[in-house]
């Protein structure tokens, strides 16, 4: 019997089985082996057409892959190059990468919101104390009305205070004439002071015009508001204040910010950009901050612009305000009355003075965030107006004033320390310093006299551990003086015919005039964060601070001590319950 191979072969055993009788001729058998030879080369045929089909699908599916990773990729580089959503960005200290953040003048808090280390925070937002200051509002609290989310925020504080020298004040210390001389009692006493009124409400708004189109309304109030009424003997009744209530407009197709209403000024160190609620503010619990720190709350109308989320430029126009000195004798005016504050009428305090102005504030600011800190430059230009008076006539004055500022954070050690340093120097700027120097004077002539002054502060915030922030401050600011005498008497600030005689001796009925020159203060102080969940976050705080208060010499008494200047130390301590962090 032959032998067959493959499938010709064993059909040819069929054949060969089924038929032994059948004589097999040497032809029969050759055609028999050829077709066994044919189907084994269809057969080989199907196996390479099954192993290319093979390969076919293989090369598919890989190509699949391949397209799905570049689509991946492309939409990736397409939300960097401008994403749909109005974000910034800001460096993450250590990584080398750039953490999207939320942007726009009324764009919600961001997960992550600055360079300034906030990314060791207990709190599920990432926010640290100092955030909850700039009035952030968190994801917890949120929820939708129609078309528009809302977002609350704020915190309750219970705070204590304890002061050397008895300022008569509440949580925001007064660094300027509210730390008394050694002629009043007030020197030699100390102050205890519990608080619930920095206690702080929050409410975001926002709604989408189109995708890269929004228009937001926040809101924040305190209750450090007093009316003549409030007082500390029974009920401590003290009324609700506004510290920021502003509407705002986002294109981040065009890169366009507007706000208008009350906010923190232009002025004020941003952590990222020139973005709000996202003001680099001091971490302290005393809310007068720390001397240095230049800032106002007040309506202004802003119009900022970025480029690529890493340079920003904005302007705004800002309420303006001008704080005057003058000594006991007057402005020294001969034959003339200066007209340059006047009291509140109707819905303006009539306990407060209020200046002649008929400018705005301009101030004008650049900021970068380049990949590693955050960088700004920063311009105030002023223009100051009173009236010089006599029977049947008169004539206005018109001053200008301004300064120039600047200021930088850097992350070093990572996200474990950060550096910060910021500086303001001009003419007429110190309403816009944190020790509320004065901005001017009055000349001889009756015109506003701009008083030069320079701001300064740096500082360090450390986070040793996630729910801890530590933090440590340097600041001063400096005034001159412009004076002049009439007939034997003095008149301007910090004029050296002043008397301070009276300033080292309590109760002495003696004057004491004592200009302030300059205020130097160096703070520390920490949060613990104890514990958080679903109900929010409790911390603690403690803040120790030093201030120390220099005067213009004037006249003393023979070997009298009247132009030392004076002190104080204080210690706050404070308990926070946020039920949105």
């Amino acid at each position: 019997m032959l032998r067959a191979v493959g499938l010709g072969g064993a059909l040819l055993g069929v054949v060969m089985t089924a038929t032994p009788s059948v004589a097999q001729t040497a032809s029969r058998i050759d055609a028999i082996e050829a077709q066994i030879k044919a189907l084994n080369a269809e057969l080989a045929h199907v196996r390479r057409d099954m192993a290319a089909k093979d390969a076919d699908i293989r090369a598919a599916r890989a190509e699949a892959t391949e397209a799905r990773a570049s689509a991946a990729r492309q939409s990736q580089a397409q939300a960097q190059a401008r994403p749909p959503a109005l974000v910034s960005a800001a460096f993450v200290p250590g990584s080398g990468q750039r953490e999207e953040l939320t942007l726009g003048l009324g764009a919600a808090h961001p997960a992550m919101p600055s360079p300034k280390t906030d990314f060791t925070s207990l709190n599920s937002s990432g926010l640290t104390a100092s955030d909850q200051d700039a009035g952030n509002t968190g994801a917890k609290g949120t929820f939708h009305l129609g078309g528009v989310t809302v977002q609350l925020g704020g915190f309750f504080e219970g705070t204590g205070v304890y002061r050397t020298r008895n300022e008569v004040n509440d949580i925001a210390s007064n660094f300027n004439t509210g730390i008394p001389e050694r002629q009043s009692p007030l020197y030699h006493e100390g102050e205890l002071r519990g608080s619930a009124r920095q206690s702080r409400f929050t409410v975001l708004t926002q709604g989408d015009i189109a995708p890269t189109q929004r228009v937001s309304g926040y809101a924040e109030l305190d209750l450090q508001g007093a009316a003549g009424t409030a007082n500390s003997n029974e009920s401590n009744s003290y009324n609700p204040r506004i510290r920021q209530v502003y509407g705002a407009y986002d294109n981040s197709d065009l890169g366009i910010h507007v706000l208008a209403g009350q906010a923190w000024s232009l002025a004020t160190m941003n952590k990222t950009g020139v973005t709000p609620r996202q003001e680099n503010l001091p971490m302290t619990i005393d809310q007068q901050y720390v001397p240095g720190f230049t800032w106002a709350r007040q309506t202004q109308l802003r119009v900022a612009k970025d480029f690529e989320n890493k340079y920003f430029l904005a302007a705004s126009l800002e309420s303006p305000q001008t704080t005057y000195s003058v000594g006991a004798n007057g402005t020294g005016v001969v034959g003339a009355t200066a007209n340059y504050n006047n009291p509140g009428i109707s819905t303006l305090n009539p306990g407060q003075s209020y200046s002649n102005n008929v400018a705005p504030d301009i101030i004008v600011k650049a900021a970068a965030d380049p990949g590693y800190g955050h960088y700004e430059v920063f311009g105030i230009g002023r223009l100051f107006q009173d009236r010089v008076s006599t029977v049947g006539n008169g004539h206005n004055n018109n001053k200008l004033a301004g300064g120039i500022g600047g200021g930088m954070i850097l992350p070093i050690l990572g996200d474990k320390l950060t550096f910060e340093a910021r500086v303001l120097g001009g003419y007429g700027i110190g309403r816009y310093g944190t020790s509320q120097l004065p901005d001017a004077t009055i000349s001889r002539f009756g015109s506003p006299s701009p008083l030069p002054e320079l701001q300064a502060l740096v500082g360090l915030t450390g986070h040793p551990i996630p729910t801890v922030d530590l933090y440590g401050y340097v600041g001063t600011e400096q005034i001159g003086k412009k004076s002049f005498d009439v007939a034997g008497k003095g008149y301007g600030y910090g004029n050296p015919n002043y008397s301070n005689a009276g300033c080292d001796i309590e109760l002495s009925a003696a004057t004491c005039t004592a200009n302030t020159s300059g205020v130097v203060q160096g703070t520390i102080g920490g949060w613990w964060r104890f514990l958080h969940g679903n109900f929010g976050t409790v911390q603690a705080g403690a803040q120790y601070s030093y201030t120390q208060r220099s005067v213009f010499k004037g006249t003393t008494a023979v070997g009298g001590s009247g132009n030392k200047g004076t002190d104080d130390n204080m210690v706050f301590v404070s308990l926070r319950y946020l039920p949105f962090q």
